[in-house]
């Protein structure tokens, strides 16, 4: 018996290798008959990348090279004195450990209060839960400009004003609603027999939570961080409006700084914002792929 079972394993393993290989060469030549598609996707990243590729080119060029009418897209000779003029000018330090602050506790608070508000929302049954989650909708398709005026108000008679736990108050409740529904997607997919045999076993609800939720449901806090992180440190027109101390700008705001009676200077404005935007970029290579593995996981149920 044995000695007949050997050549039929061999011949099924060889023909899911040729089907394997056919399948691969079929795939070839669709890519090959579709030139276009390529073409579309290469033009689309460029259209994509030039802004980007401006900015960074801009901000190596002399004052009066930005200002000149005919486009040079190498700078000659390339200078960093756009970069020296963005590091000394006053407030960058200021400014720059301010919104690492406000950006890392809205952060933090809005990962810990969307986990316990996602898994009391999927997980436990109790009177409104549904009208909750269709008030956290509408909240999340309400514009943030026009609640600005209301918390502004809000934030006056609570003595919030002009002050960093006013803004990240302000910013834990833009990103909130977006937070919890992101996580409940990832909660919606995972087995309710996980939790009735870790109560067998003796473990409490907050046991639970720590040890068997919060690691399946960590790649959905990493997808969230990111909206939490990109929502906080690119805001300018809240942080505007609730800091009234020059001492207590945030990096967007500082930005405005270049802009003056006298003119602007350009130079150092997209100096400036070039490295604005470089903690986004890291913050993204650092966890794009627990990024990419929590979106696709949390569209399987939801």
């Amino acid at each position: 018996m044995t000695t007949t079972a050997q050549p039929a394993t061999a011949a099924g393993t060889a023909e899911v290798v040729g089907g394997t290989a056919r399948g691969e060469v079929r795939r070839r030549r669709r890519r090959a008959k579709n030139p276009g598609s390529h073409l579309l996707v290469y033009v689309l990243c460029v259209i994509w990348i030039f802004p980007i590729y401006w900015m960074l080119n801009t901000s190596f060029k002399a004052p009066a090279d930005i200002l000149s009418t005919t486009p040079a897209f190498l700078p000659s000779p390339p200078s960093i004195q756009n970069y020296i003029d963005a590091f000394t000018k006053a407030g960058f330090i200021s400014s720059l450990l301010n919104s690492l602050g406000v950006t890392l506790a809205t952060v933090v608070v809005s990962i810990a209060l969307g986990f316990l508000a996602s898994a009391a929302l999927t997980k436990f049954r109790f009177f409104g839960r549904r009208a909750i989650l269709i008030t956290i909708i509408c909240v999340q398709m309400i514009p943030g400009t026009a609640l600005l005026i209301p918390l502004f108000l809000s934030f006056k008679s609570l003595g919030l004003l002009n002050n960093y736990a006013g803004i990240v108050l302000a910013y834990v409740a833009t990103v909130l609603p977006f937070s919890i529904w992101v996580l409940r997607s990832f909660f919606l997919a995972l087995p309710d027999e996980i939790e009735e045999a870790a109560k067998v076993d003796g473990a409490s609800t907050w046991r639970i939570l720590r040890s068997i939720y919060l690691p399946l449901v960590l790649p959905g806090l990493i997808s969230t961080s990111v909206f939490a992180f990109i929502n906080a440190w690119n805001d300018y027109i809240t942080a505007y409006v609730m800091l009234e101390d020059q001492s207590k700008y945030t990096l967007p705001v500082w930005l405005v700084s270049f802009s003056t009676n006298e003119g602007t200077d350009y130079g150092g404005l997209i100096a400036a914002s070039v490295i604005f935007s470089l903690p986004v970029v890291i913050f993204f290579v650092l966890v794009q792929r627990n990024l990419v593995s929590g979106m696709s996981a949390g569209a399987v149920k939801g």
